[in-house]
C-alpha cells in the first residue's frame, strides 16, 4: 500500500497484522545519550572551561542568556557528536542532553532554550577582534595555542625520555571567495593549507594558513613556540620531528640543529641523488625480475643541495624495485630519501626508514580524524579568523574524543577506534530522559550491544 506522509505521522507497512507509524512526539527523547561520557571526560580535563577562558566577552552581563562556556561547550560537544553546522542547534537547542552538558536545564529569560541556537552560535564564529554592535566575543590566539600544548603536557604523568612531533601540511578545499583564497597546484584546488602537528594521538597545533606558500612555512615560528613550552616542564626530555619532504628545508633544520631538537625528514628524488644509488638500483631490479618479488637496499651517504643547505647532511637512501602490475605487466623502479640528524648504532638507516619514518604514516589517520569525523575541512566563513576558529572548535574536539579514548576506553573493545567509530557505537544511544525532584534519569535503550564498554568507560572517568 503507498505509504502516507505528513508532518505529524509516517505510516509504514504493517507487521504481523500492526500498523506501523512513527512520529516526531516522543517528548524528552536524546539520541546521543552516551555523551554524558564525554561530559565526565570535560570535568576531568577541564577543557571546556579552559577553552572558555581564552575568549574575551565584551557583552553587557545583565543581557546574557548564554555564558562562553556554554556556548564553547555546545559547539564542541555537537561536533564531537557529528553536528558539523550551527544551524543544527536550532532544533539541539532543546534536546536535553545538551542541557544537561550545559549544566543548565531552564533558561533565565522567557521564550529562550537552556542552550544557544544558531544565531547565536554563528556571531561566535565570526568574532572580531574589536567589538562590535553584533560580534562582541572574541578570541585570544595565543592562549588558544598555548592551551593545546598544555594539554598535551598534563596528558602525561611522568616525562617521556623522548618524544616524536610529526608535522604535515593538507588542504582544505573552498568553494566560495574565502578570504586567503589561493589556487594550489598539488592538490589542484582553491584552498587553504593547515599545518598540523602531533605527538602520537596528542593534537599539538592546527594552524590556518594561505595556499600560496610552501608546506614549511610558518614551521619555525611554531617549533619555537611549541618547544620551547615543551621544554619549560620537561627540559631532559629529548625532542624528534618528523615530517615528509616538504619539510626538509634549510630554516628548520639549521634552527633544529642549532636548538638540540633532532629531525628525520623525507627528501625529494633529484638526479644527484639517484645517482648515488644507481649500483644498488641495478642490483635490485635484477633480484626483483628473477624473484617476481620487491627488492630493496640501504645504503646512507652525506650529501649537499648545490645551494638551499649551508653543509653536508646524513642521508638515508632506499633502493627499491616493485614487482610488475598486473595492468601493465613492467615492474617499477621505488627510490627513497631521508635527512636525518640522528647517527650512531641505534640508528641505522634501514631501521630508521622502516621502523621511524614510515610510522609517521599514522599522523595521516590523526589528520583524517579532524578533517573528515570533526569536520575540519568545513571553512565556510568569509574571514580566516572565523574559519580558524572553526578549525580550533575542531581541534578542541579531537582533543575531547582522544581524552576519552586515552581516559576511559583503554582495554575495551573500541581502545583503537577512530572518532567516528567511537561516536557510532559509544555515543549515539537513544535515551528517554526523566527529570524528577530529584535526579535526572537517561533510560536507554535496553537492546544497547555496547553496555559492557559504557560501564567500563563510566568507572574509568569517576576514579580519574
Amino acid at each position: 500500500m503507498p505509504t502516507e506522509c505528513n508532518t505529524e505521522l509516517f505510516d509504514f507497512e504493517p507487521v504481523a497484522g500492526h500498523k506501523v507509524v512513527a512520529g516526531f512526539d516522543g517528548g524528552a527523547i536524546t539520541s546521543d545519550a552516551g555523551a554524558l561520557l564525554l561530559g565526565s571526560t570535560d570535568r576531568t580535563l577541564g577543557l571546556v572551561e579552559r577553552f572558555a577562558a581564552c575568549f574575551v566577552d565584551q557583552r553587557d552581563p545583565a543581557l546574557i542568556e548564554h555564558s562562553v562556556k556554554t556556548l564553547v561547550g555546545q559547539r564542541l560537544f555537537g561536533l564531537a557528536l557529528g553536528y558539523e553546522d550551527v544551524n543544527d542547534h536550532d532544533a539541539l537547542r532543546h534536546d536535553p542532553l545538551f542541557a544537561v552538558l550545559a549544566g543548565k536545564l531552564k533558561a533565565e529569560r522567557r521564550g529562550c532554550a537552556p542552550v544557544a541556537g544558531k544565531s547565536t552560535l554563528n556571531r561566535l564564529e565570526m568574532s572580531k577582534v574589536e567589538a562590535t554592535r553584533y560580534h562582541k566575543i572574541s578570541y585570544r590566539a595565543e592562549a588558544v595555542e598555548t592551551l593545546l600544548v598544555d594539554l598535551f603536557l598534563e596528558a602525561h604523568a611522568l616525562p617521556p625520555d623522548e618524544i616524536v612531533l610529526d608535522l604535515d601540511a593538507t588542504d582544505v578545499v573552498l568553494h566560495g571567495e574565502q578570504e586567503g583564497r589561493f589556487f594550489h597546484g598539488y592538490y589542484d584546488n582553491y584552498c587553504y593549507l593547515p599545518l598540523y602537528v602531533f605527538c602520537g594521538r596528542h593534537l599539538l597545533a592546527a594552524g590556518l594558513r594561505p595556499a600560496n606558500q610552501d608546506a614549511s612555512a610558518g614551521s619555525v615560528e611554531e617549533m619555537v613556540r611549541i618547544i620551547g613550552r615543551i621544554r619549560s616542564r620537561w627540559p631532559h626530555t629529548r625532542i624528534i620531528l618528523r615530517a615528509d619532504s616538504g619539510f626538509a628545508r634549510e630554516a628548520l633544520m639549521a634552527w633544529c640543529e642549532a636548538n638540540d631538537v633532532d629531525y628525520l625528514f623525507g627528501l625529494a628524488k633529484n638526479k644527484r641523488l639517484k645517482k648515488a644509488i644507481a649500483a644498488e638500483m641495478t642490483e635490485v631490479s635484477a633480484e626483483g625480475a628473477r624473484t617476481g618479488k620487491p627488492a630493496r637496499r640501504f645504503k646512507e651517504f652525506n650529501y649537499q643541495t648545490l645551494t638551499s643547505w649551508s653543509r653536508k647532511r646524513r642521508v638515508i637512501a632506499k633502493a627499491e624495485w616493485l614487482p610488475a602490475w598486473p595492468a601493465d605487466g613492467k615492474g617499477k623502479a621505488n627510490p627513497r630519501f631521508l635527512v636525518t640528524s640522528l647517527t650512531g648504532p641505534l640508528h641505522r638507516a634501514q631501521a630508521l626508514y622502516e621502523e621511524r619514518y614510515c610510522a609517521r604514516g599514522e599522523m595521516e589517520n590523526r589528520i583524517k580524524e579532524c578533517q573528515l569525523d570533526l569536520f575540519g575541512d568545513r571553512a565556510f566563513c568569509h574571514t580566516m579568523r572565523a574559519n580558524q576558529l572553526r578549525l580550533w572548535f575542531t581541534a578542541f574536539a579531537y582533543v575531547l574524543m582522544q581524552g576519552l579514548r586515552r581516559i576511559a576506553l583503554v582495554g575495551t573493545r573500541l581502545a583503537d577506534a577512530t572518532c567516528s567509530t567511537i561516536r557510532l557505537k559509544l555515543l549515539k544511544i537513544g535515551a528517554l530522559v526523566r527529570i524528577s525532584v530529584r535526579r535526572i534519569k537517561f533510560s536507554m535503550a535496553s537492546a544497547y550491544p555496547y553496555t559492557d564498554v559504557f560501564a567500563q568507560a563510566w568507572a574509568r572517568l569517576a576514579a580519574a
